[in-house]
């Protein structure tokens, strides 16, 4: 039987946690049983020394960049004046931007989408690697070159009542990244049987490349400092002020210490600010983007995570293989990786005086973050593995396919 043409679309734009997941997918998955063609709207870097296209690619993936759609004035002119008129409701002016968007932009895209469809020929199926509120043209151009779609969603999202009714209609199944997901996305209209958890997974045989030493020694962390850090894209739903703040509480107590900030993005300057602002810019260091995130992780002491959204935080996964202790906002999601006080901590979110408790008592006690740690390392090889991911993303594609071929 040949392989069945598959059309990866991604909308993102740059490297994250779903990027990740989604070149580990892409690495096991059964090349014998799809063939796969990638679809990105931006080639985005991994870091100065390679891209999005060159890392598919590498993968034996043939790479379609899709560019970007440039807004048309009149589409500004009209935001900006809903921005104005609806001033005072903030869900009237979201539903007047999105349908402005819808007009302007989305329908134009979904043409684009459709006619690449018809160009690649004998397309079997749209994998779509966002959350549907940004795969919405793919949705669309899917049921037009009727092919069955599949959403990937990795992120919490907030769908309008149209948008869940587009996914109730044209897309044959959501996976889900984790339970809270499911429940987010059911809760907002989505058909439950629709949707499917399949965990993230992680190698457990993965090793970092640089050694503790090593990376300390670089970026000057002495020997004994406790070692405080995050990784991320540094945007502003991560919100890593909060841990700058608690930061500037911790040093007042605890003079053997130093916090690392792993990643780049928009926000990178509005933070080197608050650094600076709170007097702490010998003792926090900004490495930017990484591409050996794990290696960085490892030599971290506690990692911190405070995100207002996630899915299931691939990030975490990697602190708890490194078998760190975390401590983080109990957003939702967060719970299915940490079990607070058994794992790590998990705070009530914007609580950063209750962050800053945990994280002192962590700093206290090397045989609390030790335990923490192997327990953390314990569960994630126990209940994250990659094979569990992979043959449950194969599965759903599987099933897709054979009930759309009937």
């Amino acid at each position: 039987m040949s392989a069945k043409r598959v059309l990866i679309l991604d909308t993102g734009k740059e490297w994250g946690g779903g990027t990740n997941s989604l070149i580990e997918l892409l690495k096991r998955i059964d090349k014998t049983k799809y063939r796969f063609t990638a679809l990105f709207y931006d080639n985005y870097k991994r870091g100065d020394k390679s891209d999005i296209k060159s890392e598919i690619e590498r993968l034996g993936v043939d790479f379609i960049h899709f560019g970007r759609h440039k807004q048309m004035a009149a589409a500004k002119m009209l935001k900006e004046a809903g921005r104005v008129i609806f001033f005072f409701s903030r869900k009237l002016r979201r539903s007047y931007l999105f349908w402005i968007d819808y007009n302007f932009r989305i329908k134009y895209d979904s043409e684009r989408i459709f006619d690449i469809l018809k160009r690649l020929n004998n397309v079997d199926l749209l994998y779509m690697n966002n959350q549907p509120s940004s795969n919405l043209e793919g949705i669309i151009a899917a049921n037009y070159a009727d092919i069955p779609a599949i959403q990937h969603s990795r992120i919490v999202a907030k769908l309008n009542r149209f948008e869940a009714n587009m996914v109730n209609k044209w897309v044959k199944k959501v996976i889900c990244v984790s339970q809270g997901v499911k429940d987010n996305l059911v809760h907002q209209g989505v058909d439950d049987d629709k949707c499917v958890v399949v965990y993230n997974g992680i190698d457990p045989l993965v090793m970092p490349t640089s050694s503790i030493a090593a990376i300390r020694e670089k970026w000057g962390i002495g020997e004994g400092e406790i070692l405080i850090g995050t990784v991320g894209s540094l945007l502003k739903r991560k919100r890593i002020e909060h841990i700058i703040r608690m930061f500037a509480e911790l040093v007042k107590k605890h003079g053997n210490i130093k916090c690392m900030i792993v990643g780049d993005g928009p926000e990178r300057e509005k933070l080197k600010s608050e650094v600076l602002r709170y007097r702490i810019s010998d003792k926090v260091v900004f490495t930017g983007f990484q591409t050996d995130p794990i290696s960085y992780i490892n030599a971290m002491d506690i990692f911190i995570m405070t995100s207002e959204t996630e899915g299931l935080p691939r990030v975490i996964l990697e602190a708890m293989l490194m078998a760190k202790s975390v401590v983080a906002y109990d957003v939702i999601c967060i719970s299915e990786l940490v079990e607070s006080g058994r794992t790590g901590f998990l705070i009530a979110e914007s609580d950063i005086s209750m962050l800053a408790e945990k994280v002192s008592h962590l700093i206290g006690s090397e045989k609390l973050r030790k335990e923490m740690g192997d327990k953390g390392r314990e569960k994630v090889i126990k209940n994250f593995s990659m094979d569990s991911y992979v043959n449950g993303v194969s599965k759903v594609i599987d099933e897709v396919l054979a009930k759309c071929s009937i």
